[in-house]
C-alpha cells in the first residue's frame, strides 16, 4: 500500500495548481486502449470549481494520490488490471453534470463512477441505473439524494449507491448544540432552496418538528434561491422577535452578506448553527472576529479515530499530510473524498470480475467496512442503496497556533466514538 505520510512539502504554486489546474476536465491518467477484461475504467465527477468549489478544495490533491496508488494497476482475485481514470469537473453546474453523466456512461463506458457531490449524483443516477453502470456518491444528506429520485427504502436503486449522514442526524445534532446554551428558546431559520435545504425545512420530517419537540419557538423565513445576496426580509422577520438562535442551511457566500445584515439590524444571537456555511476554515475566517463560536456539523475531522484502508493513515495523519503539502488548513471534505475511493476500490477488489457490472453492484451492496470517516455499512442498512454515516457537532474557536480558527468537537451524540474536545459556549464566548 502507498503511504503519503512521508511526502515532501510542495510549493504554494503547486498547491494552487492542484486546486485550479487539476480541476479541468481532463484525464489524470494517460489514455489507455481498452482491452476487454484487462482494464478498469473509473469515472469521477465533482465540484472542483464554481459556487461549490470549497467542497472540492482538497479533491485534486486526493485524485493525485489515487493516481499514484493505481499507477501499477489494481489486483482483483490474483489478476492485475490496468486502471484508467476519467476525471470531470461539473463546475457546480447541474446542466454540466447532465452532460458529464452522458459522457461517462455512454461514451467512456466506465466500469465504475464515483460522484463527489449531489449535482453529479442526481444527474447520473437514472442513466447509470438504466445502462447498468455501478455508481457511488457522497457529500449530500442521503434523503436529498434518495427521495428526489423516487427511492423506495425497501428496494433502493439497481446500480446506484450513496453514503452520507441523514438530514435528520444533522438537525438532531443542531438541536443538541442549542440545548447546551442558555437562550430565550427563540429560533430564526433560513434555508437555501435546494434538495438538502428542502429536506431540512420539511414541516413534517425536517427541523420544524424537532424544534417544536425540544421546546423552541421557530420564526421561519423560508427558502431562498442560490443566487440570493439580499436577506433583508428574513433579517427583518428575525428582528421583530429577537431570537437567541439562528440556524438553517446556506453556503459561505450566502452567509457573509446575511451576517452583515444581521449585525446591521442590531441582532446579537447567542448561537448560530448553519449547515454547510461553516464547514470550511475560509468561511469562518472571512467573518473576522465575529467567527468565534460559530457552530456546525462535523462530517469528519482529524479527531475521528479511524484509518484509511488504502494508505493506512489515521484521520490525523491524512489531515497532516494535506496541510504539509498544500500549506492550508484541513477541511472536512478531505475525509469523505478519500473514503469515496476507499469504498469504490474495495468494491472492485471484492468483485470476482471488476468489468462485470452485476458483480460490482453486488460487491457494493455487500460492503460493511470501516474507512477513514468511520463505518460504512451498505449490507445491513435499513435503506437499500444507502449507507448512513455518523457525524459530530462542532464549534469554531480562535486558534492558538498556526491557524486563526480551530474546529472543536463539542457534541458526539450521533457518533460516540469521536472524543469531545470542548464545551459549547455562546457566540464570542471562547
Amino acid at each position: 500500500m502507498n503511504n503519503s505520510n512521508g511526502c515532501s512539502k510542495t510549493t504554494r504554486r503547486q498547491a494552487l495548481k492542484w486546486s485550479a489546474g487539476a480541476a479541468a476536465s481532463a484525464l489524470f491518467a494517460p489514455s489507455i486502449v481498452r482491452a476487454q477484461g484487462s482494464t478498469i475504467k473509473i469515472g469521477y465527477v465533482g465540484s472542483l470549481s464554481g459556487i461549490r468549489a470549497a467542497f472540492g478544495e482538497t479533491e485534486a490533491w486526493t485524485l493525485e494520490k489515487m493516481k499514484a496508488h493505481l499507477a501499477n494497476g489494481l489486483e482483483v482475485g490474483g489478476k492485475t488490471y490496468n486502471v484508467e481514470l476519467v476525471i470531470r469537473d461539473n463546475q457546480s453546474d447541474p446542466n454540466r453534470s447532465n452532460s458529464i453523466a452522458s459522457e461517462l456512461v455512454l461514451r467512456e463506458r466506465c466500469n465504475l463512477i464515483l460522484a463527489q457531490d449531489g449535482d453529479g449524483a442526481l444527474s447520473i443516477g437514472e442513466l447509470a441505473d438504466t445502462r447498468r453502470v455501478p455508481t457511488i456518491s457522497t457529500m449530500v444528506p442521503w434523503q436529498g439524494w434518495f427521495f428526489p429520485r423516487g427511492g423506495n427504502p425497501e428496494k433502493g436503486f439497481p446500480y446506484t449507491f450513496h453514503f452520507f449522514a441523514g438530514s435528520d442526524t444533522i438537525l438532531q445534532t443542531f438541536v443538541s448544540l442549542m440545548n447546551q446554551v442558555d437562550t430565550n428558546k427563540k429560533v430564526g431559520t433560513l434555508f437555501l432552496n435546494n434538495e438538502p435545504g428542502q429536506a431540512f425545512m420539511d414541516p413534517e420530517l425536517g427541523l420544524p418538528p424537532m424544534l417544536k419537540g425540544a421546546g423552541y419557538a421557530e420564526t421561519a423565513a423560508g427558502g431562498f434561491p442560490i443566487t440570493a445576496n439580499d436577506f433583508s426580509n428574513a433579517v427583518s422577520a428575525f428582528a421583530a422577535v429577537e431570537p437567541d438562535i439562528l440556524t438553517g442551511f446556506m453556503y459561505p457566500n450566502h452567509f457573509i452578506p446575511f451576517w452583515n445584515q444581521v449585525k446591521q439590524a442590531g441582532l446579537k444571537p447567542k448561537v448560530c448553527a448553519m449547515a454547510a456555511a461553516f464547514l470550511f476554515p475560509s468561511g469562518v475566517e472571512a467573518l473576522g472576529d465575529t467567527g468565534d463560536g460559530m457552530a456546525t456539523e462535523i462530517w469528519w475531522s482529524p479527531r475521528f479515530p479511524y484509518t484509511s484502508t488504502i494508505t493506512g493513515q489515521s484521520a490525523e495523519a491524512l489531515a497532516a499530510a494535506w496541510e504539509a503539502e498544500a500549506d492550508r488548513q484541513w477541511t472536512q471534505p478531505l475525509g469523505y473524498g478519500h473514503a469515496l475511493w476507499e469504498i469504490g476500490l474495495a468494491a472492485l477488489q471484492r468483485s470476482q470480475d471488476p468489468t462485470d457490472p452485476d458483480m460490482v453492484r453486488d460487491a457494493i451492496a455487500a460492503l460493511n467496512m470501516e474507512t477513514v470517516i468511520g463505518p460504512v455499512n451498505f449490507a445491513e442498512s435499513p435503506i437499500k442503496s444507502v449507507a448512513i454515516t455518523g457525524l459530530a457537532g462542532g464549534q469554531w474557536r480562535k486558534g492558538s497556533g498556526k491557524y486563526p480558527y480551530e474546529l472543536k468537537v463539542v457534541d458526539n451524540t450521533a457518533l460516540p466514538d469521536v472524543p469531545l474536545e470542548a464545551e459549547m459556549v455562546p457566540l464570542g464566548g471562547s
